[in-house]
């Protein structure tokens, strides 16, 4: 008894050991909370509100379904009455006067924690109502110093959060007489600093944030909690974990950002948990069961390997003709690669409408009018964008992101060895890129899910209901201020529609189009630099990784190794590019092109340099020859050094052959670039020490020998059509 008196006397309200069982009952049971919120439209932020809600088993009343919203812009300026109105209402209906209610706004809320957890909180601040609280005050500044002091925390209420029993809201929001466009905010803050009012509703401030989060004017203090395959968000200034996050005013994205981890959507135990939710699944529907979608692709500069993205494009595993096909061209250079396509595959595809780059439309306007195109076809399901850098290596790239069922969605595509890809996980204050916590793990693939961002761009799927219903304006990408991937984006984020990029796949890459130069017939063997992956994939032989692996090395002779190096697009463009550059050497010993102005043994050729081209063959020969001659020669290093680089043409009657010579160099390579019996006849190698011949030489295969002493060789005549080879003496 004296324990008890002790605990009495202090004034705290505690149980005795013997009382631990009446003390738990005490707590208010669950099923006494109410969720109520305001949502006249189903937003995603909507969506994901009940998502949350959902997951901690809360239950929720939505008020105003499908009612028109007279509340006003409530995050630029006052308004929300329409609120106060719908409680108001809503309430009258209630006779418990147990409930508890707890009122929030959904479309930019989340919940962290469960109804205990709020509900203990509650109790705890022995209050009969409690606002969420701000350290900024609004609508009204001038009332700043009517609001009651606190000892530490905020001082100001926020009206998007309140929680309380029943018939202590019910007098609160009794006087309400307002319009719907007045301020919600206005309204309760008269109440709280008005003293007789506060005393009677038992109104207080949660102004350590445990129960609520309002993220306007605290970015700063809140930071993800990762702990036990669940995520929070901490108050590090007040070291509490509220329950509640609120997006309010213009911190829209930072709960977007907050909503891709909050509660449990991504946790390093689980990965993204929501990624398999309301997916839209096409496996087993006939090809006429397919959603139509329109491709949008649009050339706006000269950019390399398009040839390559048209046959990426057809390599897509989806039915031709659930596919139709917008194209905008800007760049005359491309119009024949795009023709050349359009002529051999459009009956393939359900339409397609071509834009040249004779017609007078800019690519602002070419985005509009693709976008309204879907618009106004009753049977278009999606829209794709896809700019034609984009490099689409997943065949099932359109499958996959329809399916994951999304208002807006682009498969993550990054730019090799940089940190560069097609979405921002951020904006900086006037509307730019910025970095996101979390972007460097996402591009990186240390994290991976499917992320709500702020901006996508080069490639992204839309769904054309989306067009038709919320996006209706025709001019979503011209801006005064913006490019037009940023006025669109600005225009969706506007509208409360989120955007997002997936990162499950592996979906392809983007070019760079720096530096492309288009005064060549076959640009892209120039990108060697720039693009080297998507070179590779082009113009090196499919089998040349397997070299060391599967010994795709011979050795047809002494000391002479036969590999493949060049792919038969490769040995085409050479081919090509040498005969429209067109000046063949005659053959002769003078020759002004080397140094000393004479060449003991001639040939008809070309110099890599006379077409520009002599840095990227050297950079070739360091990247794919370089590592060979070291694992076949050991102990020799090469830096790949070669003063004459060239191709030679053998014609029967120009010069079939060439006399048996040594070689400038340390060792050689010889790569055929056509093929014996196709292209010609005769041709081949002899080395004469040997007395060892490579009659028919392989298309793309590099023969590599020594150059000096010990390969004596000569050039077998040519006897018909016309053969070509391309020539390095390395190292001299």
């Amino acid at each position: 008894m004296r324990f008890q008196s002790l605990l009495l006397f202090s004034g705290l309200f505690l149980c005795a050991l013997p009382s631990l069982t009446n003390c738990e009952e005490q707590r208010i049971p669950e099923d006494k909370l109410l969720v109520v919120t305001v949502a006249t439209k189903e937003t995603d932020g909507f969506r994901r509100f009940l998502r949350s809600a959902k997951h901690f088993n809360y239950s929720v009343k939505v008020l105003g379904r499908n009612q028109k919203w007279r509340g006003g812009d409530h995050t630029t300026a006052p308004g929300g009455g329409q609120n106060v109105r719908l409680l108001k209402e809503a309430l009258e209906e209630m006779k418990d006067s147990e409930k508890i209610i707890l009122f929030i706004d959904s479309y930019d809320v989340v919940f962290a924690s469960g109804p205990k957890e709020l509900l203990k909180k509650f109790q705890q601040a022995r209050h009969k109502v409690v606002f969420s609280s701000e350290s900024l005050i609004w609508p009204e500044r001038h009332l700043e110093d009517k609001h009651p002091h606190v000892r530490e925390g905020n001082r100001f209420l926020g009206s998007g959060g309140f929680i309380g029993y029943l018939p202590n809201i019910k007098e609160m929001v009794s006087d309400w007489l307002g319009e719907d466009a007045d301020s919600d905010q206005l309204y309760f803050t008269k109440i709280y600093i008005d003293p007789a009012k506060k005393k009677s509703i038992n109104i207080t401030l949660d102004s350590k944030c445990r129960l609520f989060q309002n993220l306007h004017g605290a970015l700063d203090e809140v930071v993800l909690k990762f702990e036990d395959g669940r995520v929070r968000a901490r108050n590090v200034l007040y070291d509490t974990l509220p329950v509640i996050i609120h997006g309010n005013g213009p911190t829209k994205l930072q709960i977007n950002y907050l909503g891709n981890y909050i509660p449990n959507t991504w946790t390093f135990e689980t990965g993204c948990t929501a990624c398999q939710e309301d997916l839209r699944p096409l496996t087993g529907l006939q090809e006429s069961e397919y959603p139509l979608v329109m491709i949008g692709i649009f050339i706006q500069q000269p950019t390399p390997f398009v040839t390559v993205f048209f046959e990426r494009l057809l390599n897509q595993q989806y039915p031709k003709n659930r596919l139709q096909l917008f194209i905008y061209n800007k760049e005359a250079h491309h119009d024949q690669q795009v023709s050349s396509f359009l002529q051999e595959h459009r009956h393939l595809y359900h339409n397609v409408k071509f834009i040249e780059s004779t017609e007078d439309m800019d690519g602002t306007a070419s985005r509009n009018l693709g976008f309204d195109l879907c618009r106004k076809d009753k049977d278009c399901d999606y829209f794709l964008s896809l700019d034609i850098e984009v490099v689409l290596k997943n065949e099932n790239t359109l499958k996959i992101i329809i399916e994951q069922n999304l208002p807006i969605v682009a498969p993550m595509i990054t730019r090799t060895g940089r940190l560069w890809s097609n979405f921002w996980g951020a904006l900086s204050a006037d509307g730019y890129y910025a970095r996101s916590e979390d972007y460097v793990d996402i591009v990186q693939g240390r994290r991976v899910g499917v992320w709500n961002v702020p901006y996508v761009s080069s490639v992204y799927l839309i769904k054309a209901d989306l067009l038709r219903t919320e996006l209706t304006e025709y001019d979503l990408f011209n801006s005064n201020s913006l490019d037009s991937d940023m006025a669109f984006c600005d225009n969706v984020r506007n509208k409360g529609i989120f955007m997002y990029v997936s990162n499950m796949h592996n979906f392809g890459r983007i070019l760079s189009t720096e530096n492309y130069k288009t005064s060549h017939l076959h640009n892209d063997l120039w990108q060697i630099f720039e693009n080297p992956v998507d070179w590779q994939e082009r113009y090196i032989h499919k089998n040349y990784t397997l070299i060391m692996k599967n010994k795709l090395i011979e050795t047809p002779c002494p000391d002479v190794y036969w590999f493949p190096v060049f792919s038969d697009v490769a040995c085409n463009h050479l081919i090509e590019e040498m005969e429209h550059f067109g000046r063949w050497s005659g053959g002769k010993n003078t020759d002004t092109r080397i140094q000393g102005g004479y060449e003991n043994v001639p040939t008809i050729d070309i110099h890599m340099n006379q077409i520009n081209f002599e840095k990227e063959w050297h950079k070739f020969l360091l990247e794919y020859i370089a590592p060979i001659t070291e694992k076949m020669y050991p102990g020799y290093y090469t830096k790949c050094s070669t003063p004459l680089n060239f191709v030679v043409r053998y014609k029967p009657d120009e010069q079939p052959l060439l006399v048996p010579h040594h070689d400038a160099s340390t060792f050689t390579i010889n790569i055929a670039l056509n093929s014996k019996d196709i292209d010609y006849q005769g041709g081949g190698c002899r080395f004469l020490r040997y007395n060892c011949s490579i009659q028919a030489p392989r298309k793309g295969w590099a023969l590599m020998h020594p150059g000096r002493l010990t390969h004596y060789h000569e050039g077998l005549p040519t006897t018909a059509g016309t053969r070509y080879i391309a020539v390095s003496f390395v190292d001299p």
